[in-house]
């Protein structure tokens, strides 16, 4: 095993290789903001934010790379300035040798994600996605060839993309048979003489590809195949669920009133000024639970749909929520017939709980290769909250 730092190249490697940057949202900006490849990474925070005092920590650490769930350039930009107030920290970032990536909604989707790890502090059972992402469209494509000309086909088709299954590539189905053909007039045949009916020993080839890259593929099939008209067959299969997707849910060991799996949330999840409220009856009992990092309010109705108790998300809005607690649940929920309950949490604390886990996996990853640092540093904006009819404000101070 390798004791050398790793470099910022590798790191990201298994950072894409966790959270593919090709499942990100088209108008997300995942990846590396600023920093080379090449150096060595050598230490790592992990912050939800890039924000000025989470760069300050960056640099006083030390870091190589810091990793942040939000993007630092979310919206396009034309420069950066060392007098913008963005621009400032990737100067002061470049100046340190800090660089920066940002794992976003390819993060919120992924196994080991946002919304997994926040319904993991809860232990619930049973958890699938709560709006499953559709895998991506796949082709199957079947070629057949001379017997002699498979390895260097496959070869050739899993460079272009072809015949990756999951965590395998080179990913093939052979079958052994004959083909016959007869060459015309104006034909230049690889095998046979014009006129005569030729039969050649062949096998069909078949593997599946990305249909993304399914004109790469075709042109590294005519391009390695010997014969002057190459036969295949191309299949498109039908989108089929996977095991990503948007938010969890799942079940409790044991239904608790609203109340005291509210009190829950609020011991588990990480301290703010925000806090956490919920919506509902208070005794109303909850235990499939389905949960969403950060502004989840767009699928309250997936979640009500899904027969969940209860739905934890942040950035909840007073109508949808109205209309949430008041009207009935689906039927897949223990407690059909009842209101679904709402609960809204800081937008940064229901992110946090995944610095953690995404620290434990690059330990294991890298070994004793890094040091890793989760940031404490709270950078939920909220910094009072005050009661109605309350004399004396809170603050994040208290």
């Amino acid at each position: 095993m390798s004791t050398a730092v790793p470099s910022l190249a590798e790191v990201i490697a298994a950072l894409d290789r966790w959270y593919p940057p090709s499942t990100a949202e088209s108008w997300d900006a995942v990846g590396l903001t600023c920093g080379d490849p090449a150096e060595p990474a050598g230490r790592i925070l992990l912050a939800v934010d890039c924000v000025p005092a989470v760069v300050d920590e960056a640099v006083s650490m030390g870091a190589g790379l810091l990793i942040t769930h939000h993007p630092l350039l979310l919206s396009g930009v034309h420069g950066v300035p060392a007098d913008d107030a963005k621009g400032s920290m990737v100067h002061r970032m470049i100046r340190a040798g800090v660089a920066h990536f940002a794992a976003h909604t390819n993060a919120d989707i992924a196994r080991g994600g946002v919304s997994e790890a926040l319904a993991g502090l809860f232990s619930l059972a049973e958890v699938t996605p709560l709006v499953p992402s559709a895998r991506a469209s796949l082709d199957q494509l079947s070629v057949y060839a001379p017997r002699a000309a498979v390895p260097s086909l496959i070869d050739a088709l899993t460079a272009a993309g072809a015949g990756e299954v999951g965590n395998y590539d080179r990913c093939t189905f052979t079958v052994d048979g004959t083909g016959t053909f007869r060459p015309l007039p104006g034909a230049d045949p690889a095998i046979g003489d014009v006129g005569t009916v030729t039969s050649v020993a062949e096998t069909r080839l078949s593997m599946v590809l990305p249909r993304a890259v399914r004109s790469r593929v075709l042109a590294a099939m005519y391009a390695a195949h010997p014969y002057e008209e190459v036969a295949f067959e191309l299949t498109e299969q039908p989108p089929l669920p996977s095991d990503l997707g948007t938010g969890r849910i799942g079940r409790l060991a044991a239904p608790l009133p609203l109340r005291e799996f509210t009190q829950l949330v609020a011991q588990r999840l990480p301290r703010t000024v925000w806090g956490v409220r919920a919506a509902g009856e208070p005794d109303q009992p909850v235990q499939l639970v389905a949960v969403c990092g950060g502004s989840g309010g767009g699928y309250a109705e997936a979640a009500r749909a899904a027969g969940a108790d209860v739905y934890l998300t942040a950035d909840l809005k007073h109508h949808s929520t109205v209309e949430t607690v008041t009207e009935r649940t689906g039927t897949v929920s223990s407690y059909a017939g009842r209101p679904m309950a709402l609960i809204d949490a800081a937008h940064w604390a229901t992110e946090a709980p995944w610095l953690p886990v995404l620290a434990g996996r690059l330990s294991e990853e890298f070994s004793e290769r890094l040091t890793i640092g989760v940031s404490e540093l709270v950078t939920d904006p909220w910094t009072l909250h005050q009661p109605s009819g309350s004399a004396e404000p809170s603050s994040a101070a208290d």
